[in-house]
């Protein structure tokens, strides 16, 4: 069975160059580009020769586990099929645990693959010449591929699991997962000084890093050169270890399940309505998040938000303010706004409000529902604004003091929001209508400054506390985190809550309204 599972392998790598000639093209472009990638870290690890230890090992444990954590995100986000899935050798009457083993023996014979052990081999080849044993080099590559091995075989096996709820809507959510997490490191490492070498900030991440299974393997050449590779090694195998109980125990959860037929290209299920669940909020988390990401009228507003409040910083540098000062405005200024964007959004609704009343939704579930769309929005956008604004500033100690702000005033906001839109809503453009174009209204601004002023005098208390720790204690920067956090969510579940008391007495109203605007 190895023989004909790797000679099926083979032929299955061989098999992307026929076929079609675009098929062929585009299939050659991928390897070439594959290659090109591996080369340059080949180069960028030969050209690592003259640096010091400290850094080579800070730049190396870096791109390594970023490289492992790729093998676990990618099948997940780019829902991939695996063309050796487990269920496929069903029919032979192999065993699960056969079964498991070979397939994972035969994912060897794959580009990403081969690509990560040429850029294991040419990390090997830096350490050994730097003096690290050459029988802990060997262990450093064998266990990280192996770990990449597996990674990937396991999201695999998960997504085939998953295979009738994966979408372009879970991708999403998995790219913006990403974002939150990549764009701040990224911020974080490009802000870094290196004139006096490796930053005390990077050197204690990299340390954190070879503890964990993404790192401790690609950490034991340089852990055993200087006699510590107790703790990384350890971590290392009890980690694949672990991946390996795993991926046999998903094989036979695999071969005892059964593949639904279908095209794997083809879009199945309900989109939104399958990855928010069955519940009510969820339901109305689905169709709103449908809304906010086609109508033009919200489409609009997500992208004004962000560019009137960096557009701020032109005035107060022109005035004399200085950059460092000036460029602490925007982020607070999108929190707010961003909270505020919600205060009228069942105006937006039109006729589709019926839905929710007829159905007998509660007023909670509703409000809830209707925040999802720009909580997602908001957590992209102040996850890439918060820490360019600290890179820029200068001052990364000053962070969660600036999270703190944001948070309370985006919270409060959406809390705000919630109740205002029930409680004063009015007329809007009706769908279809350009964004730009407003109808005639006698009221609107209870809601539109009721919802403003009342967020920021309820995040004076974390304005404060941020000003404190700028100007005075950097120890502010704490009480700033869990007061502002605090504080917003405290006003967020009193909105919420309160506006939908709000919406359970008050359907008749807002029907009337709805239909009259």
């Amino acid at each position: 069975m190895v023989a004909h599972v790797l000679r099926l392998r083979l032929d299955l790598l061989l098999g992307a160059l026929r076929g079609e000639r675009r098929q062929r093209v585009r299939t050659v472009v991928v390897f070439a580009l594959v290659a090109l990638a591996v080369a340059a870290v080949c180069v960028a690890a030969l050209q690592l020769r003259t640096s010091s230890n400290e850094a080579t090992f800070a730049v190396t444990m870096v791109a390594a586990s970023a490289i492992t954590l790729g093998f676990l995100v990618t099948p997940l986000v780019g829902g991939v099929d695996d063309q050796l899935d487990p269920r496929r050798f069903a029919i032979l009457g192999a065993s699960a645990r056969e079964t498991a083993w070979v397939t994972l023996v035969a994912s060897a014979i794959s580009v990403p693959v081969l690509a990560v052990v040429a850029i294991a081999a040419a990390l090997g080849a830096l350490w050994t010449d730097r003096g690290a044993p050459v029988g802990m080099v060997l262990v450093s590559v064998v266990v990280g591929v192996l770990t990449c091995m597996l990674f990937a075989k396991i999201a695999l096996a998960v997504g085939g699991l998953l295979h009738d709820r994966r979408s372009r809507e879970l991708t999403g959510v998995f790219l913006i997962a990403v974002i939150v997490v990549v764009v701040p490191v990224v911020v974080f490492l490009a802000s870094l000084q290196w004139t006096d070498g490796v930053p005390s900030a990077l050197s204690a991440a990299v340390d954190v890093l070879a503890l964990t299974p993404f790192g401790a393997a690609w950490a034991l050449p340089e852990r055993a050169r200087v006699g510590d590779a107790t703790a990384p090694l350890l971590i290392a195998l009890v980690s694949l270890a672990v991946l390996a109980m795993l991926w046999f125990w998903l094989v036979g959860r695999l071969m005892t399940s059964t593949e639904r037929p279908g095209s794997s290209r083809e879009r199945r299920g309900l989109g939104w309505f399958d990855l928010t669940g069955g519940t009510p909020a969820g339901g109305i988390a689905a169709r709103s998040l449908v809304y906010w990401f086609r109508d033009p009228r919200y489409l609009v507003n997500m992208i004004i938000v962000p560019v009137a409040a960096g557009v701020t910083v032109i005035p107060l540098v022109l005035v004399g303010v200085p950059l460092a000062d000036a460029v602490l405005v925007p982020a607070p200024l999108i929190a707010l706004f961003l909270g505020w964007l919600p205060h009228n959004d069942l105006a937006y609704d039109s006729t589709a409000l019926w839905m929710h009343i007829a159905s007998a939704v509660r007023g909670s579930a509703d409000r809830a529902g209707r925040l999802v769309p720009i909580a997602l929005v908001g957590t992209v956008v102040l996850a890439i604004a918060i820490p360019v604004t600290i890179s820029i500033h200068g001052r990364w100690a000053v962070l969660p003091a600036m999270f703190g702000v944001c948070a309370c005033l985006f919270l409060s906001g959406l809390g705000l929001s919630s109740l205002a839109s029930v409680v004063a809503p009015y007329a809007v453009s009706r769908p279809g209508d350009s964004p730009f174009q407003q109808p005639q209204r006698t009221g609107g601004g209870i809601s539109q400054g009721g919802v403003m002023i009342g967020a920021l005098a309820l995040s004076v208390p974390a304005l404060w506390w941020g000003a404190m720790a700028l100007t005075a204690d950097e120890r502010w920067t704490w009480i700033a985190l869990s007061g502002g956090l605090g504080i917003g969510v405290v006003v967020l579940l009193a909105g919420i809550f309160g506006g939908g008391a709000v919406f359970d007495r008050t359907g008749q109203r807002l029907m009337e309204f709805a239909e009259s605007t």
